[in-house]
């Protein structure tokens, strides 16, 4: 997987790891020539006291080292540019696909995981890009270059060359094979760290409430530690490894100035000479080395590509049809056709045989006990998830042959939790639809019966909102949400539950607001209070996923028991 990735998310930036490949080619070749001009300014200017000759060939060493020094940063900056090119790609197309999840798969993978393989795994990922870009070239030069240049120098020391290498690539690769292992796990690790994050983040006034701040703590010390086990595993190898390296750069070292002494010694060979094969020998290992360095990032990297192509490559429960239907023929209207719905892995529909319709600008009120299939049922009207078996038509168009982008455009959806985007209210509001002026705002805000606290927040509609509108009430946040969807000018409004936050006053002006201002919009209304449905056109009465009655609030009342128990147990027996 982690080929594949590079070389789908490289490919755009193949101009840059061209550059990339000249630049570290001239590099690699200034440094191989280096060691050979040190070796003659030695041979040929010092033993020979010639000042000319040390004074011309070491102003052209000079011009040589700034040449290596310029190609190598005109290198590194191609590769970071492709590097960080490619990242933010990765991210890019990781948060288009996960935008266009649906429930069923957010939850399969968790957000916690998801928030982690769009971070940390991409960052993985990018940092193998770079270093592979510039180490991955440099290595094989030095390594090889190396070898040329300095059996050119003094075949009788290259046995050192042999024995160093392969001790080297044994070191590393024992090393990496026991970290590859310790990687998957480090991911998993922190996957789990940032969920438990997440949640009590989340859960805090939980937490405080139920006194578990101890509790909390204690778990999320135990995750803590637990990628701090693996961390430290794999620091411990990181020390293994390179003090072992150095040994046997530095062993090898000693072996050539030991052999190589001898040889001087003996007039066979000349000191400069000895010199140049010394910093051969140096280059050759650091290839080698920098090689090894790079094989243990891959496998993290690797961990980390599987993961992302893991969202990547997921397949969406919910499909875009080939040929979408754009044309409604019948805006506003809802109809659910012998409709049944089960979640993966469940033993029992959640839904089961589902027929009623809502006629364009109608009320149509969802009721019934906890754990019904309320929220299930509004949320195939956008299709959150599709329907196990039936059909729902939003406009006249089943629902799974729609264009989704104009489907959705044609619903306003209110959620039971509200959620407020960090920014202002204007632009929390406009989120429903940016070309909105200030006066459709005010107005979208009075119907909602949001305009009054807008007003005393400071700004007004410029006041800030915190991330989740956590710096305002729980029934302003509600209305502010219901705000946003009004602005959205949709021709079906869904209300799931969305009344549930304000006082029984505000909830009865709202409604008349609603039916008053927006008559033509077809309202779905999920609630728990019977006082926010007795005045809907019609209302449905779910028990345990089946439609048990169907009709308005006095034939129901009177023919219906289990909406006359609903009805009692709120508003009492002569309601």
């Amino acid at each position: 997987m982690l080929g594949r990735l590079l070389v789908r998310y490289l490919r755009t930036y193949g101009w840059l790891l061209v550059g990339v490949l000249v630049f570290q080619f001239a590099s690699a070749l200034a440094s191989l020539y280096l060691p050979r001009l040190n070796a003659d300014i030695i041979d040929q200017g010092v033993a020979r006291g010639d000042t000319a000759y040390i004074w011309s060939h070491g102003v052209f060493m000079l011009v040589i080292a700034l040449g290596q020094i310029v190609a190598s940063i005109v290198a590194t900056y191609f590769a970071a540019r492709a590097a960080m090119g490619a990242g933010r790609d990765i991210r890019r197309d990781v948060f288009e696909k996960v935008s266009g999840f649906s429930e069923r798969e957010v939850s399969h993978f968790g957000p916690g995981t998801l928030i982690t393989r769009n971070t940390n795994d991409v960052q993985q990922v990018q940092m193998l890009a770079m270093m592979g870009a510039t180490m991955l070239v440099t290595a094989p030069l030095l390594a090889i270059g190396g070898i040329i240049m300095a059996l050119q120098q003094d075949v009788g020391l290259s046995w050192l060359i042999g024995v160093a290498v392969p001790a080297l690539l044994l070191v590393g690769g024992l090393i990496i094979a026991r970290m590859v292992p310790l990687f998957r796990q480090y991911q998993s690790r922190l996957d789990n760290v940032n969920r438990i994050m997440r949640e009590q983040l989340t859960g805090v006034r939980v937490v405080r409430a139920f006194v578990r701040e101890r509790i909390e703590e204690d778990r999320f010390r135990g995750a803590n530690t637990d990628i701090m086990v693996i961390g430290r595993k794999v620091g411990s190898l990181f020390v293994v490894l390179f003090p072992l390296a150095m040994l046997i750069l530095n062993v090898t070292v000693v072996g050539v100035i030991w052999f190589g002494g001898i040889q001087v010694d003996a007039g066979n060979v000349e000191i400069g000479t000895l010199f140049a094969f010394m910093q051969y020998v140096g280059q050759i290992l650091m290839g080698v080395l920098m090689a090894t360095f790079m094989t243990i990032m891959i496998p993290r990297a690797a961990v980390s590509a599987d993961r992302i192509g893991e969202v990547l490559d997921s397949t969406d429960a919910l499909t875009r049809p080939s040929d979408p239907v754009r044309t409604f023929p019948e805006r506003g209207a809802v109809e659910f056709d012998d409709v049944s719905f089960t979640y993966p892995g469940a033993e029992a529909p959640v839904l089961s045989g589902l027929s009623f319709r809502a006629n364009p600008g109608e009320t149509v009120a969802i009721v019934g006990s906890t754990g019904s299939g309320k929220t299930t049922l509004v949320g195939l009207i956008p299709r959150l998830f599709d329907v196990t078996s039936g059909t729902v038509r939003v406009s006249g168009v089943d629902v799974r042959r729609a264009d989704l982008d104009l489907l959705w455009q044609g619903i306003g959806y209110v959620p039971q939790r509200p959620f407020l985007f960090t920014g202002t209210v204007a632009s929390n509001l406009r989120f429903g639809r940016e070309e909105a002026t200030d006066d459709e705002l005010w107005h979208a805000l009075a119907i909602a019966q949001g305009r009054d606290f807008v007003a005393e927040m400071e700004g007004g509609l410029d006041a800030r909102i915190s991330q989740g509108g956590t710096n305002v009430s729980g029934g302003q946040r509600q209305r502010l949400s219901i705000a946003r969807a009004i602005v959205h000018r949709p021709d079906i409004l869904v209300f799931d539950d969305s009344f549930s936050a304000l006082d029984l006053a505000t909830d009865a002006r709202l409604r008349q607001a609603l039916w008053r201002e927006l008559p033509e919009v077809t309202k779905i209304v999920v609630a728990q209070r019977v006082s926010t449905i007795t005045d809907a056109d019609r209302i449905v009465v779910l028990d345990d996923g089946r439609m048990v009655g169907l009709g308005t609030h006095d034939e129901l009342l009177a023919t219906n028991e289990t909406y006359r128990e609903i009805v009692e147990s709120q508003l009492g027996v002569d309601a």
